[in-house]
């Protein structure tokens, strides 16, 4: 198995998906040197805030938040302001990477953008902590705001490729999150990236998707496989090709298209490369802890523990 990652075609890229489980461990190898050269043995661990769950007016297949969702989550408008302090307390204290925040919805009102950016001020006066929001689709006076505010980077994900998106979603377009990437570049934004491996799509699109965010050139790539939510669209979804082995390769070819991104395993690694962690950290220099936005996942301890065990390291990062 001979590429130059530097320049990998859209068929190379391909076999990588489609490479053989026994030569597995010599594409760990490879993309290891790859992941060592710009990222070390470092693990940088986010924790994510729910600061807005439920009521969407989306029908994003995949999300129980999604207004044509009947899964039992808590729905509310928006978390106190303590409690938002409270968690920055948390990665304060812990030494975590960053602070998430993600507000469900689509689109904003401008009163509703000042609060949330007020939070956001006031949060950045008791810590220096960066601050990632996951928050829609913003105008750009709405993105200035959050920016002076303190907020440095925003998710916002492309899920699956462009041709298999309206089968995921049919409430917004594509193009409309590639537009709304490139404004908030513009104005200055660190970019987080990634998407949903499991929702029916097939080798060609994950590939497709890997080279619209390579083009994008985010700081973080989050790669997220499929938990089916009951109540949701995808809530029976046929899960049996998530194999270790599978998922693996996926983070693999993440980590050679984009390799100087911090690449997240995001949902999903609980359940799919659990006791597989020391391999996927070959890849993988950034995990969550203690859950996602409407499911549970690894306390901070625990995840901490899987880093350690695996002989890699955590650290603060500082900027």
């Amino acid at each position: 198995m001979i590429f130059d990652f530097r320049n990998l075609s859209r068929d190379e890229a391909l076999s990588i998906l489609n490479l053989p489980d026994e030569n597995l461990s010599e594409l760990l190898d490879a993309v290891y040197a790859v992941r060592k050269k710009y990222k070390g043995n470092i693990v940088n661990i986010q924790l994510l805030t729910n600061a807005r769950s439920g009521n969407c007016s989306q029908n994003c297949a995949y999300c129980a938040q999604s207004h044509n969702s009947k899964a039992e989550i808590d729905r509310y408008n928006c978390i106190p302001y303590d409690k938002l302090l409270q968690d920055g307390y948390v990665v304060q204290k812990k030494n975590l990477a960053r602070h998430c925040i993600g507000l469900s919805g689509i689109r904003f009102t401008d009163p509703e953008i000042n609060e949330f950016a007020n939070n956001i001020r006031e949060l950045k006066k008791e810590m220096q902590t960066p601050i990632c929001c996951s928050i829609g689709l913003l105008t750009p006076e709405q993105a200035q705001k959050l920016k002076e505010a303190g907020v440095d980077r925003i998710n916002h994900n492309l899920n699956t490729s462009r041709e298999f998106y309206p089968n995921i979603c049919t409430t917004h377009t594509y193009e409309e999150r590639i537009l709304n990437i490139k404004m908030l570049q513009s104005i200055g934004f660190e970019i987080c990236c990634g998407g949903i491996i499991g929702l029916g799509e097939n080798k060609t699109d994950i590939v497709d998707m890997l080279f619209e965010i390579q083009a994008i050139n985010p700081q973080a790539v989050p790669i997220n496989f499929l938990i089916p939510v009951e109540g949701t669209a995808l809530g029976n979804a046929n899960v049996s090709h998530l194999t270790p082995e599978y998922c693996l390769k996926v983070l693999c070819l993440a980590r050679i298209l984009t390799p100087k991104s911090d690449i997240r395993c995001a949902a999903g690694r609980e359940v799919y490369l659990k006791g597989k962690e020391k391999w996927m950290f070959y890849a993988v220099d950034s995990i969550f802890a203690s859950g996602y936005l409407t499911a549970d996942g690894q306390s901070i301890e625990e995840t901490i523990k899987v880093i350690t065990d695996a002989g890699f390291q955590y650290c603060i990062e500082t900027t």
